[in-house]
């Protein structure tokens, strides 16, 4: 490429950061009257200013000058802010903001385009999120802080520490340490996270995002989480339901995405009923969010508590259990009981039996009728466990609501994937 183009480039891309920057900045001093460090054009010159002297420096193989020229901006911005200071303003985020926008303008200048674009966006995200993070901290206590905490302690102590080797003859190989406080952490954090959307957007939204996420990651934990919050909030049962709909609907999808990587002539056979079951769940949700709407003047009581730490150990038991009794299931049954291992590895987990299928029927293996229907199975058995999982542990608010799309989703994929 020609070198004057390539100089140009990242000139555009330090130019383009210093531009983001300072267009947040100067939509943020309609609330900020006062503090006017720098605006638009001012930033898309820190950024021009960075790049700059990085160029500079690379050709002239002088740091100092990159050096001299950081401390130039650093003079204006401490002059800067001891006028603003004056006015009662001792915030440091602008100032901050023009130092980070010339390093980054550096970045581009060095070839590091990527980075320094990531940091300009992270910068812009950063500033726009005041109103959300003080919202926040307006809504958090002490607790949530000690909670934070030891979610902290968990996942970077504990975690890290734990054997990833297997121990015992089969079927107790399934299961490690690691994997299994590794679901520890999942459910911690998805229930921290599940509080973070809750406390910041409001009880309603927050559990119907909570739902979509976690859905992408465990649909199961997304139900362990909600049916025990149910109990400590009747008033929030049927966006609780709503957001468990959504996670199992999600799970449909992700099967599906799944089955297409690994083999996608598999699809062939497998989307009619694993779309079935995932529009049943979507189209309950659906009533579930009309019959909800007319609710929608007040705000229901909100979570504590976001982490607990006895209800996330008890789910990473219960997860090795299931674990080590599928396998179990799937040596004992062999390749005959393809059906029965499917429905028992479909009680723990669905993403390792849609994957076992999707390579067996690879070729001339497996035929992909049998595989299909197997995925069904597992998908089935999965929500019929789910379900359990809301009777046991739920509150009757959220087992009225849910326990009706659990049968039209396990009826229209076992209808659709034997039947049809």
């Amino acid at each position: 490429m020609d070198p004057a183009a390539v100089h140009f480039g990242r000139f555009g891309a330090a130019l383009a950061v210093g531009l983001l920057v300072g267009l947040q900045r100067e939509y943020a001093k309609q609330d900020e009257p006062d503090d006017l460090f720098a605006g638009v054009r001012t930033f898309a010159l820190i950024g021009l200013a960075g790049a700059l002297a990085a160029y500079a420096e690379a050709v002239l193989d002088a740091p100092l000058v990159f050096a001299a020229a950081l401390a130039l901006l650093g003079a204006f911005v401490v002059t800067a802010y001891l006028v603003v200071a004056r006015n009662g303003d001792i915030g440091l985020t602008t100032e901050m903001a023009a130092v980070i926008v010339f390093l980054a303008g550096a970045l581009c200048a060095w070839g590091e385009l990527a980075l320094g674009a990531a940091v300009g966006v992270a910068t812009t995200a950063l500033l726009a999120l005041k109103p959300f993070a003080q919202h926040l901290i307006e809504r958090i206590d002490r607790d949530d802080v000690v909670a934070t905490l030891k979610f902290a302690v968990i996942t970077a102590l504990v975690l890290p520490v734990l054997p990833r080797e297997t121990y015992g003859p089969p079927p107790f190989d399934a299961v490690s340490p690691f994997n299994v406080w590794l679901m520890v952490v999942f459910i911690s954090g998805l229930s921290f996270l599940g509080y973070v959307l809750i406390q910041a957007v409001g009880a309603k939204r927050g559990v119907g995002l909570t739902g979509i996420l976690g859905g992408l990651a465990s649909s199961t934990a997304v139900t362990l989480m909600f049916a025990e919050r149910s109990r400590d909030a009747n008033a929030l049962s049927r966006p609780l339901a709503l957001g468990l709909l959504l996670a199992w609907t999600i799970m449909f999808g992700r099967v599906l995405v799944e089955v297409g990587v690994v083999n996608a002539p598999l699809l062939a056979e497998a989307w009619l009923p694993i779309t079935a079951g995932g529009v049943a769940g979507l189209t309950w949700a659906g009533v579930l969010y009309l019959r909800e709407r007319p609710q929608g003047e007040t705000e229901p009581q909100s979570f504590s508590n976001p982490f607990k730490l006895k209800t996330a150990v008890q789910f990473g038991l219960l997860y090795g259990v299931i674990l080590i009794a599928a396998r179990a299931a799937s040596m004992y049954f062999g390749t005959a009981g393809v059906y029965v291992s499917a429905v028992a590895s479909g009680v723990a987990d669905v993403d390792a039996i849609t994957l076992s299928m999707a390579e067996l029927s690879r070729g001339d293996g497996l035929p992909a009728e049998t595989a299909a229907r197997a995925i069904v199975l597992a998908t089935v058995s999965n929500t019929l466990v789910k379900g359990g999982i809301v009777v046991a542990l739920g509150g009757a608010g959220i087992r009225r609501a849910v326990l009706p799309g659990v049968g039209l989703i396990a009826a229209a994929a076992l209808a659709v994937g034997f039947l049809v």
